[in-house]
């Protein structure tokens, strides 16, 4: 989930099941032939079974919220390129198109670096969703809605020829990160989106996809699906109140319904991840759970066939309430923002090994 959206939602004391983001008993698609899923090895994205999502952003640093980016330096993103190849992590996903992004394939090529990128493509706001979206106060101006879509139009653009240029590096592309969900604050239309969708298959070689929540591509994503070569599953047991106990079991079930509505479709999880330090979670955020769920998600989807965009790589202080420095959204990597690691960083090479 993109960053102020969490924090917000537990300000507001709204929690995802609240906000559409989890469906009942009632509503979950049921099929007899379903049970826990099980992809072919040709499913996972580059032979992929544990990926990371990467930005970078350090202390001071920040994207561009309206009055410019502060980016990481080149010398910076290398030193984070060469931690995740340390770490044997060969696929990462970025999430815009933007100047950062470049800079990170720059570096992968110029110094012949084992990494495969999912290119992100960023799409603001083209219509308001204040009326479900609880941290905007009004509508969005129909000014900035129409400065929005050509923005989003350039960063198509560049989205593409990021692909193109770097066709080496670049294996799939996201197109849009959580933009459908009622609770966002940066939706556009279904129907735009495949618009979008259309138009990146068009122009690139490599697999697209679109990065959602489990719950929307249950109950609404059967149009968009047919359009992508993968569907790009989101899916956060501790922000839905579970245990570590019930996490697993958890991302499970939501993958399973996954299937079960999307009975053609191949997925990957473009975000899973644990906290491990989170006012939101209470003695739920540790750097144990964390070392835990990476470990069974990890097991699962070598079982499974699943590529796993953990989320994320480092932790990055700019997110969520700058007034509070145990918010959930700025805890999230397997790196401390120092680089330095968390205890789930030296259990990797026994994970991988089991």
């Amino acid at each position: 989930m993109n960053q102020p959206m969490r924090f917000a939602l537990a300000l507001a004391g709204i929690t995802l099941a609240a906000a559409g983001c989890r469906y009942s008993g009632e509503d979950k698609p049921v099929a007899d032939d379903v049970t826990t899923l099980q992809q072919p090895a040709a499913a996972l994205v580059q032979g992929e079974v544990m990926a990371v999502a990467y930005s970078g952003f350090r202390e001071g640093q920040h994207p561009d919220r309206g009055d410019g980016a502060n980016n990481p330096t080149p010398e910076q993103i290398l030193e984070d390129l060469n931690i995740l190849v340390e770490h044997d992590f060969n696929l990462i996903r970025l999430y815009d198109a933007g100047e950062n992004s470049r800079t990170t394939l720059e570096l992968i090529r110029q110094e012949n670096l084992p990494i495969k990128v999912l290119q992100g493509i960023w799409l603001n706001a083209e219509i308001s969703s204040h009326w479900s979206c609880p941290w905007l106060d009004g509508p969005i101006p129909d000014d900035v809605l129409a400065a929005n879509k050509i923005e989003n139009a350039g960063e198509i653009e560049r989205g593409i020829e990021l692909a193109t240029s770097y066709d080496d590096i670049v294996v799939a592309v996201n197109v849009a990160n959580e933009a459908l969900v009622e609770w966002n604050d940066h939706m556009v239309p279904v129907d735009q989106l495949i618009a979008y969708v259309r138009t990146v298959r068009k122009a690139i070689k490599q697999p697209v996809t679109v990065a959602e929540n489990y719950a929307w591509w249950i109950n609404s994503g059967a149009e968009l699906a047919a359009e992508l070569d993968f569907v790009g599953v989101h899916t956060y047991p501790a922000w839905e109140h579970k245990s570590i106990d019930e996490a697993l079991a958890y991302t499970i079930e939501n993958m399973d319904g996954v299937r079960a509505a999307l009975p053609g479709a191949r997925l990957a999880i473009l975000e899973a991840g644990w906290a491990s330090t989170a006012s939101e979670f209470g003695d739920r955020a540790s750097e144990v759970n964390q070392t835990r769920y990476y470990g069974e998600l990890h097991d699962w989807a070598r079982s499974a066939n699943v590529t796993v965009f953990f989320f994320e790589a480092f932790d990055e202080p700019w997110k969520g309430d700058p007034n509070n420095p145990f918010g959930a959204e700025q805890h999230w990597g397997l790196f401390k923002v120092d680089r330095t690691p968390k205890a789930v960083v030296g259990s990797l090479n026994q994970t991988a090994n089991r």
